[in-house]
């Protein structure tokens, strides 16, 4: 009996520069996941206009985007790179699954009530439905997993409360997917706060490592990095969040476990090691800047690229909502 491949789907924002955290937690698994999946990568540009963004700047950050899923390793002849605006349908299902969604869930979700915070001179419905279009995102294209962090849990959680709903509603129509959590770095934190996760609109910009960062600004912020007291390279988040973090970003990069590098370390101070940890990001990273630099310079290849994703991934989103409209009524001709 052949085996069934499962579809993995990720999206991300073409907002602000990416950080560490988003490549450690999202970026990097890329690759590896491609050979065992069917995979689906998006620039998420319908998401990024739920906070005001400018026009040309959204264009130019979005062909960045793409470039960078290139370069981090990810194969177009292998997965579907797309941008999320150039499917009709991820809007057209987000409409339908509305009306399986109720207005006390959304309330609720924690990224409402922060951006709701952060930008309380613009709380638009888009801010609101937000979960919906990611969850019409995941369901269009029957997606079984879902790569996410551990901030990202509520919004999966929601898109398979639509989905069972959905299918309790009428018949089966949505596989209901599963989140598939990365073993380490699921969370890095803000290098300034230990207590906030590392974000791409960081007040303090020294907080976040960001993948375009040259070597000299990644070892400066490195150097500037909240430790404590103690002067001593051990892991335990409640007490030593600050040096927790850098060893789980030392981690993340070198392949070497906490045990290892918690040894590595025994008996040399934090400026030692946060020297340490900074080479190993700056040099981690060069490869990829280097390709993702080669790549922005072929617009061409990149907009062909783009082309045959979207053609692609409409031609599957397509699939599912045809049956999501013989579901609930629609003419269709």
């Amino acid at each position: 009996m052949e085996e069934i491949i499962k579809t993995l789907y990720s999206g991300v924002q073409p907002t602000n520069n990416l950080t560490i955290g988003n490549y450690i937690g999202t970026l990097r698994s890329w690759r590896g996941l491609q050979e065992n999946y069917n995979c689906i990568f998006a620039a998420a540009n319908m998401h990024a206009i739920t906070v005001r963004q400018n026009p040309a700047e959204l264009r130019q950050k979005t062909l960045s985007l793409v470039a960078l899923f290139l370069a981090c390793g990810v194969n177009p002849q292998k997965s579907i790179v797309y941008v999320q605006s150039h499917v009709p349908a991820h809007a057209e299902l987000c409409w339908a699954l509305n009306t399986f969604t109720y207005v006390g869930e959304m309330e609720r979700m924690t990224q409402y009530k922060d951006k709701s915070s952060r930008h309380a001179d613009n709380i638009n419905m888009g801010l609101m439905d937000y979960p919906v279009l990611m969850a019409a995102d995941i369901l269009l294209y029957q997606t079984d997993l879902v790569p996410v962090g551990l901030d990202q849990r509520q919004h999966l959680e929601i898109a398979r409360d639509i989905a069972v709903r959905f299918n309790n509603a009428y018949t089966p129509t949505f596989t209901v997917p599963e989140g598939l959590y990365p073993k380490m770095g699921a969370k890095i934190a803000d290098l300034q706060d230990p207590a906030k996760k590392m974000s791409k609109s960081a007040e303090n910009p020294n907080g976040a490592v960001f993948l375009s960062d040259d070597k000299d600004t990644v070892m400066r912020k490195f150097k500037r990095a909240v430790t404590d007291s103690e002067n001593a390279v051990k892991y335990n988040p409640e007490s030593k969040a600050g040096v927790s973090n850098l060893l789980t970003v030392y981690c993340a990069f070198s392949g070497k476990s906490l045990e290892e590098a918690e040894k590595e370390f025994e008996g040399k101070g934090y400026g030692d090691f946060k020297l340490a940890v900074g080479e190993t990001v700056a040099d981690s990273l060069a490869p990829m800047q280097a390709e993702h630099k080669r790549l922005l310079a072929d617009k061409a290849y990149l907009e062909s690229v783009m082309a045959d994703g979207a053609d692609k991934a409409e031609k599957l989103a397509r699939k599912t909502l045809s049956k999501v409209y013989k579901k609930i009524g629609f003419y269709q001709i």
